[in-house]
């Protein structure tokens, strides 16, 4: 059955999170590399970064808690969201390249409700987006992949999810259904395509360009 609908994760799959990352030791108050280093390691024991976060800082017991102060101690600046910058150089290419091939697209990803319409100002050639604080229903559950086959308007079969995880995309995405793409760049992009159950995405990709040629001739 022919893909019709590609609908994209944000986070290391539209969105380059080194900035955020970045932003992120500089209000823990340690060296960018010092953090970075923490944070490979903790995501290749299997561990998250919030894990990395309290790693370095003990004393930050809920994340919701610090991000609230840090946004009241920062009112203008972008804390942990994102802008135009942050988009990687392959996005707005291949949104093109896809849109000419006749699909539908869509971003559905987890993301505070902010993110919809920092999003949406990019002007980005989809048909709609969607993140999980506003539905109610984040990755991995189940419920959230029912939602984006409601969104897409057609069968599960007929949908390419495309994100840089194993748990909260691939996994998931082929238990509703779906075919999947994962991609090598992010931190969990390098490190899930190195494990066995990478072999359940359609493709594993370095990139978005790589996209239009895989649907157009390899599904």
């Amino acid at each position: 059955m022919a893909i019709r609908s590609v609908v994209f994760d944000v986070g290391e799959t539209l969105i380059d999170e080194s900035r955020i990352f970045q932003r992120w030791a500089e209000r823990l108050g340690v060296p960018r590399l010092s953090f970075l280093g923490t944070l490979g390691a903790v995501l290749h024991n299997g561990g998250s970064p919030t894990d990395a976060i309290r790693l370095v800082r003990p004393d930050v017991e809920r994340l919701d808690v610090e991000i609230a102060a840090w946004r009241r101690d920062e009112p203008d600046s972008l804390t942990t969201g994102f802008d135009s910058d942050d988009l990687y150089p392959d996005v707005r290419p291949t949104l093109d390249a896809l849109r000419a091939q006749g699909l539908s697209l869509i971003i559905a990803g987890n993301q505070p409700s902010e993110a919809g319409p920092a999003l949406a100002a990019m002007r980005l050639p989809v048909d709609s987006i969607h993140v999980s604080e506003d539905w109610g229903v984040e990755k991995p559950d189940p419920r959230f992949f029912e939602r984006v086959r409601d969104v897409a308007g057609v069968t599960s079969e007929e949908i390419l999810y495309v994100g840089d995880r194993l748990d909260n995309d691939v996994i998931p995405g082929k238990a509703a259904g779906m075919r999947t793409v994962l991609l090598r760049r992010g931190p969990f992009g390098y490190l899930h395509s190195e494990q066995p159950e990478a072999k359940l995405a359609d493709v594993i990709l370095d990139g978005l360009d790589g996209l239009p040629a895989f649907i157009a001739h390899g599904n």
